[in-house]
């Protein structure tokens, strides 16, 4: 979990990852098309140079794998539009890039020997109904497990732990955190997890709802809304390109990231289980946060959360 976050150096990290993408470094996937391969950028191509690839056998006949190997991609929903964690190049569509992205070209290796994925934008009210159409194969987009979830889909993981935190115009004075919300305007992320939390820890507050991370941001700077509660990881990477806003105190939830499949598919889930377990111990986790999250923070690479670990997953 974050405990720092240095926002002079968040604002220069972005932006020497902003010119390497103009610089035609990066590669990724489609939009909604196929990627042309693993044209990554260089972090990218170091963490997938030696990155674990499953055997035969573990491709078993019938299973969500082999059709994913059969089909030569791998579906994946994600935001498109949360820097560090899986921001889409607007001059490159087939390039994303983020700790998500780079873990959803991790699991592509591991299916299909490269990077091969493809990406559809998705938001907190479409996730699961992705899922259950099969429209996509997972959800990687800092996807919190909980056990209402669960009752609609299957988490693998948990993979990270982040939590929610508060942010404000940059000349608030008044609030430093979650205590100081008490009867205020709170700009929540339609079906996030502050939706459930905020009611809880501060009963007084009243809630203003906004469909996305973006638009939540935008209704802050415009005053409709004293403060935004929001997942840390997507608070931070805004205000990494947002000097009117600002985030107060640490986050005050534990919130464990998942990847979402389809429910009950328990095939799926114990493979992606076993490829998450590889790229931990095979440093590959650690390269990722190293060349995403962690170039905003000061601290050393977090000890991921234990596979299984919290209800729902």
């Amino acid at each position: 979990m974050f405990t720092s976050v240095s926002r002079r150096s968040i604002v220069g990290i972005v932006a020497a990852s902003a010119a390497l993408a103009l610089a035609g470094c990066s590669g990724g996937a489609g939009l909604p098309g196929d990627l042309p391969g693993a044209g990554a950028d260089a972090a990218s191509a170091a963490v997938l140079k030696d990155a674990p690839v499953a055997s035969a056998a573990q491709i078993l006949p019938g299973s969500t794998m082999e059709a994913i190997k059969n089909r030569g991609k791998l579906i994946v929903a994600t935001a498109l539009d949360a820097p560090l964690v899986s921001q889409q190049d607007p001059l490159n569509p087939e390039n994303v890039t983020g700790m998500d992205a780079e873990l959803a070209k991790l699991l592509a290796t591991y299916i299909l020997g490269e990077p091969k994925v493809q990406w559809v934008p998705s938001s907190a009210e479409t996730r699961e109904a992705m899922l259950a159409n099969g429209t996509v194969d997972v959800v990687m987009s800092t996807y919190t497990i909980t056990t209402k979830r669960a009752e609609q889909i299957s988490f693998a993981g948990p993979y990270f732990t982040s939590g929610l935190a508060v942010a404000v115009k940059a000349d608030n004075t008044t609030i430093g955190g979650i205590d100081d919300l008490a009867g205020k305007n709170v700009i929540v992320q339609t079906g996030s997890p502050g939706v459930t939390q905020m009611p809880e820890k501060q009963p007084s507050a009243t809630l203003v709802p906004f469909a996305t991370t973006p638009q939540g941001v935008q209704a802050l700077v415009q005053g409709r809304g004293d403060a935004y509660v929001q997942d840390y990881v997507l608070l931070s990477s805004q205000a990494a390109n947002n000097k009117d806003i600002k985030i107060v105190g640490l986050p005050f939830t534990e919130e464990p990231y998942g990847i979402g499949i389809k429910h009950d598919n328990t095939q799926f889930k114990d493979f992606i289980n076993t490829w998450l377990k590889a790229v931990q111990d095979g440093g590959q986790w650690n390269q990722v946060w190293e060349s995403t999250l962690g170039t905003v923070t000061d601290s050393d690479a977090p000890k991921p959360p234990a596979i299984g670990s919290v209800p729902g997953s």
